[in-house]
């Protein structure tokens, strides 16, 4: 069951699906994998779903499908027969998340109010979706009622879309978010798999808000990289901030006061959150050097390093 929360939150979003032609599947599927998401609940919403994760799970075993808008017992068993390897509920029902846990079959089921959240902690749960979110009070809402609950996290869903998004994410009691906007119905019957594609792929990095820190440049001692901070500041009125390991003129350029990682040095991505980032860049084969992680006292990411330099430069994450 942990495993499968820990994924989700990884992911960041997680899409959710109503599928009214169970052909569509399989291209559903590549374009959201392509997208660099390949996470789905397809709900039970329609006739399709249970030959829609059939279809879309034998056809992408690595991908996490789940179900959503399971009601029943029936539905939990249909979902999981046809390869769902997590439940969503719209509500609460005591009934279907024993019958989850017996089976040993995560499930986040719906909820709105702290009576929702202590019954869920009753069962043993300890995240939630909380649903329909902007309906019900949106992030202020969680904030609010998260307070009392130190261990319940949320998968909020309802109204998230782009916008209102990274809000959401950037609270701690957010595992992700649950969302339609890249997965509308009109593209799915429409079979505009492509922006399907694209949508996913912004989605995933507005989440992530990769954007470039700052240059670091490779000097001998503190004496060479003063001087080369002095140029930047002389020639472009940079401010010079001098550090114990580095000097910085302005906030783009480093200039380390020793030989650090990279042939020439190494340039420094900000992002919204170092794991999601790394979960999604192993995806694609990418390998972080872990000796060089820095951690806050809380054991949360400042930095690390990838294992491969870009063009003479080592690159490393840095958490927003």
């Amino acid at each position: 069951m942990f495993d499968v929360l820990n994924q989700i939150a990884e992911f960041g979003i997680v899409p959710v699906i109503k599928i009214d032609d169970a052909k569509d599947a399989v291209a559903l599927g590549k374009a959201l994998c392509d997208g660099g998401l390949p996470v789905a609940e397809i709900t039970f919403r329609t006739a399709a779903a249970e030959e829609a994760i059939k279809l879309m799970a034998q056809a992408y075993p690595n991908m996490l499908i789940g179900a959503g808008t399971v009601l029943t017992c029936e539905q939990v068993d249909k979902a999981y027969a046809a390869g769902a390897k997590f439940i969503v509920s719209p509500g609460l029902n005591p009934s279907v998340v024993k019958y989850c846990i017996s089976k040993n079959i995560p499930i986040t089921p719906g909820c709105s109010n702290p009576s929702d959240i202590e019954m869920g902690l009753e069962l043993g749960l300890n995240v939630l979706k909380f649903f329909p979110a902007e309906s019900i009070g949106g992030l202020k809402a969680i904030q609010a009622m998260s307070a009392p609950y130190g261990s319940v996290k949320f998968i909020p869903t309802g109204g998230i879309n782009e916008d209102n998004l990274n809000s959401y994410l950037a609270f701690n009691k957010i595992l992700a978010c649950g969302g339609s906007w890249m997965v509308t119905d009109k593209l799915i019957s429409e079979g505009k798999f492509d922006e399907i594609t694209h949508l996913t792929r912004g989605a995933v990095m507005k989440a992530l808000g990769f954007e470039l820190a700052h240059i670091g440049i490779n000097e001998e001692n503190a004496d060479k990289a003063m001087a080369v901070a002095n140029m930047f500041s002389l020639m472009f009125g940079f401010a010079i901030k001098d550090g114990n390991s580095s000097t910085f003129a302005g906030t783009g350029i480093e200039v380390n006061k020793s030989i650090g990682f990279g042939k020439h040095g190494h340039i420094a991505i900000r992002t919204n959150s170092i794991p999601r980032a790394m979960a999604f860049m192993k995806r694609s084969g990418v390998e972080f050097n872990d000796a060089s992680a820095k951690f806050k006292p809380d054991g949360s990411y400042i930095a690390i390093y990838l294992k491969e330099e870009f063009g003479g430069f080592a690159i490393h994450l840095l958490q927003a």
